[in-house]
C-alpha cells in the first residue's frame, strides 16, 4: 500500500493482503542476548523497579548501568536493533543525583530515577541533539526542554537517549521504510530481525519490547504509537489531542499530533501519562483539556473494568488473515467472559469517502508547522524549502534509497487560509468525529474494539513499506481522540495488538478497559531475536 493511501485510509484495512511479492533478506547467524551487567532488568515493571530503589536494594546508577550495558549489547551489537539514535552522555550524572535525592529524603514525583527512552523529534534543553532523524537537522541542540519534557524531569526521572524513528515521523516520501533515518539508519523488529518494526515510533516500539529501557515516550499523526506498539508487542496510549502538550515537539498536524506513552504494561503506560499531561501556554489547545485530565491515570486500572461494558466490533475487519482472526475471535470471548457484551457495528464504512482530505490536511499543516518550528530552531536549515535543498544536495547520503516526495508536495502548498485546507480539515474532522460519535452514541458503546495491524511486513529499502491491513486506529487519529493497544497474541511470532479507541477524553476508561483486558489474557511476550522467518 502506497503511503498516501495509508494516510488517507487510515489503515482502516480496506487494502488487499495478497501476500508480501518480495522476499526477505537471507537468514543470518543468531547473535544470542548479552545478559545486562548489574541487575536484570528484563520484564520489570516500573512499579517493581521504584519499589527496589525505595528499600535501597537497587539505585538508579545501577538500573541505568544496566540499560547502557543492555543497550550496547543488543541494540549496538549482536541483535544491533538501531532503535537508540542517541545516549544522553548526562544519563548517569543524573541518576547519581537521583540516588543523592533520594537518600536526603527527597523524592521527585513518581518516576523518581527511572530510565525513559524520547523519540528524537522532542526538544531537550540539554546535549543532545533533536532532528527527526534526518541529517538536514544535525547539530540542532534545542534551548529548552519540550514542555512534556520538563514535565517528566520534574516526576524524577532519567533521560536516558533517543530513539531512532522513520525520518520526519514517516511523512518524507510515498515509498520510504518505516524505522529507517539518514540519520540514525534502519530500526530492526526485535521479534524477526528482518521484519519491519512500524513508522514512526519506531525506536521506542522496538526499545521498548527490547528491555532497553523502562518506557518510553512517542508521537503519533496517523497511527505512529498504535502501530509500532502493536507490532512490537507493547502498550501504547494515543492520547485525545490536547490532553499533552506539543510544544518543543516537530509537528506534522496540529489537529492530529500527540506524544504519548509507549510501555510493556498498562500500568506503567498510565504511570509515565500521568506525569505528562498539564496545561502549556504555549498550546492553546492543552487548555480544553481542563477539568478532563486526571492528576494519575493508574486510579483508572480496574481488573473488572469489562464487566457490564458494552464493546462495538464490526465483523467487517475479518477475513484478512485467519491467525489474525483467530486472535481477535479468542480476545472478544475473553471479554465476553468478563462480564463484556460484544455488538456487532458497521464502522468502517462510514470512513470511506473522504478521499484525499486526510493526506491534503497534512500538507498544509506540516508546512506551516515545519517553517514555524525552524523559525527558531539551532539550525541551519530555517524552512522546509532549505531541508528540500539540502537533501538534494546531498542525495547520496539523505536519500539513498527513496526520495522526498512528500516534502515537495507539502512546500508547493499554500497557507492555512487556503480554502483547499480548510474543506479538506472540515470534511476530515466531521467525518471522524461524527462517525465515532454516532457509532457510540446509537449503540451505546463503552469503546470500539478491533485488530490494531496485520502481521508485520518483510523491510524493504527498495519498494518500500508494505502495510499488511486491519488497523483500528485511524479514525480515532484524525478526529484527535483517543486510542489504546494492547498485545493480543502472535502470528508466526510476530505480535498483534488489540486496539480500543473511543470518545474525547475517554482516556481513563480506555486505560481501564485495557488493563482489565490485560489482566486475563497476559499476551505479551518477550523477543526472541529471530533472524528471519524465509
Amino acid at each position: 500500500m502506497k503511503r498516501r493511501n495509508f494516510l488517507t485510509s487510515g489503515l482502516l484495512g480496506l487494502s488487499s493482503t495478497l501476500g508480501i511479492l518480495y522476499a526477505c533478506r537471507p537468514p543470518e547467524k543468531r547473535t544470542e542476548e548479552t545478559p545486562a551487567a548489574g541487575f536484570d532488568v528484563e520484564e520489570t515493571d516500573i512499579k517493581s523497579l521504584l519499589e527496589r530503589m525505595k528499600t535501597g536494594e537497587l539505585s538508579s546508577r545501577t538500573l541505568c548501568e544496566a540499560y547502557l550495558s543492555r543497550i550496547e549489547a543488543i541494540d549496538r551489537g549482536g541483535p544491533a536493533l538501531n532503535s537508540v539514535i542517541e545516549i544522553n552522555p548526562d544519563a548517569l550524572s543524573i541518576a547519581d543525583e537521583r540516588d543523592r535525592e533520594r537518600k536526603e529524603g527527597r523524592i521527585r514525583g513518581p518516576l523518581h530515577g527511572i530510565p525513559i527512552l524520547i523519540k528524537d523529534n522532542i526538544d531537550t534543553g540539554d546535549k543532545m541533539m533533536t532532528t527527526a532523524g534526518a541529517l538536514a537537522l544535525e547539530g540542532n541542540v534545542a534551548s529548552k526542554d519540550a514542555f512534556i519534557i520538563d514535565l517528566l524531569r520534574k516526576s524524577g526521572a532519567v533521560l536516558l537517549g533517543k530513539t531512532n524513528l522513520s525520518e520526519w515521523a514517516n511523512f518524507r516520501d510515498e515509498r520510504s521504510s518505516s524505522g529507517w533515518s539518514s540519520r540514525g539508519g534502519q530500526t530492526k523488529n526485535p521479534y524477526v530481525l528482518d521484519r519491519n518494526p512500524c513508522g514512526s515510533s519506531s525506536g521506542s516500539g522496538s526499545a521498548v519490547a527490547a528491555n532497553l529501557c523502562a518506557a518510553a515516550i512517542g508521537t503519533e499523526t496517523n497511527g505512529s504509537i498504535a502501530c509500532p506498539s502493536s507490532i512490537n508487542g507493547i502498550v501504547g496510549i494515543k492520547p485525545t489531542v490536547g490532553l499533552l502538550s506539543r510544544s518543543g515537539i516537530i509537528p506534522i498536524s496540529e489537529t492530529q499530533d500527540t506524544a504519548g506513552p509507549m510501555a510493556r504494561t498498562v500500568a506503567d503506560a498510565a504511570m509515565l501519562l500521568s506525569v505528562l499531561t498539564g496545561t502549556d501556554p504555549a498550546d492553546a489547545l492543552t487548555g480544553d483539556s481542563d477539568g478532563h485530565r486526571l492528576a494519575d491515570y493508574t486510579s483508572s486500572l480496574d481488573a473488572n473494568a469489562l464487566q457490564g461494558k458494552r464493546l462495538g466490533f464490526d465483523k467487517s475487519a475479518l477475513g484478512k488473515h485467519e491467525g489474525v482472526d483467530a486472535l481477535l475471535t479468542a480476545a472478544l470471548d475473553a471479554m465476553r467472559s468478563k462480564g463484556a457484551t460484544i455488538v456487532d457495528i458497521d464502522f468502517r464504512s462510514k470512513f470511506k469517502n473522504m478521499g484525499s482530505a486526510p493526506f491534503t490536511v497534512l500538507l498544509f499543516q506540516f508546512k506551516a508547522g515545519v517553517n514555524k518550528y525552524l523559525s527558531s530552531a539551532h539550525s541551519r536549515m530555517k524552512t522546509l524549502d532549505d531541508v528540500i535543498a539540502f537533501n538534494d544536495q546531498n542525495a547520496e547520503r539523505a536519500m539513498p534509497f527513496f526520495q522526498q516526495s512528500i516534502l515537495v508536495e507539502a512546500a508547493a502548498k499554500g497557507g492555512l487560509d487556503s480554502k483547499e485546507y480548510l474543506e479538506a480539515l472540515r470534511t476530515v474532522q466531521k467525518t471522524t468525529r461524527e462517525g465515532i460519535d454516532s457509532t457510540l452514541k446509537g449503540e451505546k458503546l463503552d469503546a470500539i474494539v478491533g485488530p490494531t495491524n496485520g502481521p508485520s511486513w518483510c523491510t524493504d529499502h527498495v519498494n518500500g513499506d508494505f502495510f499488511t491491513g486491519y488497523g483500528t486506529y485511524g479514525p480515532a487519529a484524525q478526529a484527535g481522540y483517543p486510542h489504546i493497544t494492547v498485545p493480543m497474541g502472535q502470528v508466526s511470532g510476530l505480535p498483534i495488538g488489540l486496539s480500543f479507541l473511543g470518545g474525547p477524553y475517554q482516556d481513563a476508561s480506555l486505560i481501564a478497559l485495557a488493563y482489565a483486558y490485560e489482566q486475563i489474557s497476559h499476551k505479551r511476550q518477550k523477543p526472541t531475536f529471530t533472524p528471519t522467518l524465509s
